[in-house]
């Protein structure tokens, strides 16, 4: 498996019971695309707010076989998948 980074804007400000319910759909997908034989994991996400508050986007961090798997994820899920990338060597420092 590799491991991608998807950045996902938002188009509005969202609430935390909102991200909650996202975050419950996806986790649902997750486990459906598993039981279906395909290889995904997700392992964290930061969450991005703007000055009052509001969620506006997440970064998220996935295990999967392929960059297709993670776009079909994020569509079942109803997810936006703004940017998808392959996650190269951290860098290191302060």
């Amino acid at each position: 498996m590799v491991e991608f980074g998807i950045y996902r804007e938002l188009e509005e400000p969202i609430t935390e019971d909102q991200l909650d319910d996202a975050a419950g759909e996806s986790g649902r997908v997750l486990e459906e695309m598993r039981e279906e034989g395909t290889e995904i994991r997700w392992h964290d996400s930061d969450v991005l707010t703007d000055d009052e508050g509001g969620i506006v986007g997440t970064f998220c961090r996935y295990e999967a076989e392929s960059e297709a798997t993670v776009e079909e994820h994020a569509e079942r899920a109803g997810l936006p998948a703004t940017t998808v990338a392959r996650l190269g060597t951290p860098l290191e420092g302060e």
